[in-house]
């Protein structure tokens, strides 16, 4: 099912990857009591929503990952405007987990193949075992960035194979919805470029949708 991935889908993969990064900057915010807790496993269902609609518009292993590295850049300038250094848990970790979920889900869907796209139920699966294949790939994060997994208190088990069934039954249910999703903004990527031209498309309405997640972000950050 992978293609040569498209310059024509290059717009809506960055757009899609800036409201990715945006999401996990407004989550981020929303969950900073449980960063010790669950909140990570609730991003992987996140992400792979993000993911999975990403799959459809490109169909291709290079799109999936343009849009980690656009939310990895997100999460970069969200570090910046927070004083920290690169390789901090909340920020070199993170970016970790973006790669391995993108990881996880390929592999996944080179399992499935085509039946991807035809029943609810296969996607749902698809998005259960690409969460599970992810948080068991999480723990590897020490080996990359030198900073270990956070552990569940009181034991010495890594928080993503902790609460791992929260990720799994979130994705079920995400990954559903990403596809979905990606169908339709398929459609409308479309519409859109026979209205305006891809050029107009590309190089005007993606920039303007990057400028207004990162000023979002900003904002975020100030309050």
């Amino acid at each position: 099912m992978d293609k040569k991935f498209s310059g024509h889908h290059l717009g809506i993969v960055v757009m899609l990857g800036a409201v990715w990064g945006l999401s996990e900057a407004a989550l981020g915010m929303g969950l900073r009591n449980c960063a010790s807790a669950m909140s990570g496993s609730i991003m992987t269902g996140v992400a792979l929503f993000f993911i999975a609609a990403c799959w459809v518009i490109s169909q291709s292993w290079r799109g999936v990952a343009l849009l980690v590295i656009v939310a990895s850049l997100f999460k970069l300038f969200d570090a910046l405007l927070l004083s920290l250094p690169i390789l901090h848990g909340a920020v070199a970790n993170p970016i970790f987990a973006f790669v391995m979920e993108g990881v996880a889900f390929l592999i996944i869907v080179s399992l499935v193949k085509d039946r991807l796209s035809k029943k609810t139920t296969s996607q749902a699966l698809t998005g259960g075992l690409s969460a599970l294949v992810a948080v068991n790939l999480f723990p590897l994060v020490k080996f990359a960035t030198g900073i270990p997994a956070c552990v569940a208190a009181g034991t010495g088990y890594p928080l993503s194979l902790y609460y791992a069934y929260i990720a799994v039954a979130l994705s079920f249910i995400t990954v559903p919805f990403g596809i979905l999703a990606g169908e339709k903004m398929r459609f409308m990527e479309t519409g859109m470029i026979k209205a305006m031209g891809i050029k107009k498309f590309q190089f005007i309405v993606s920039p303007a949708a990057v400028i207004l997640c990162l000023m979002l972000v900003l904002l975020i950050r100030s309050i």
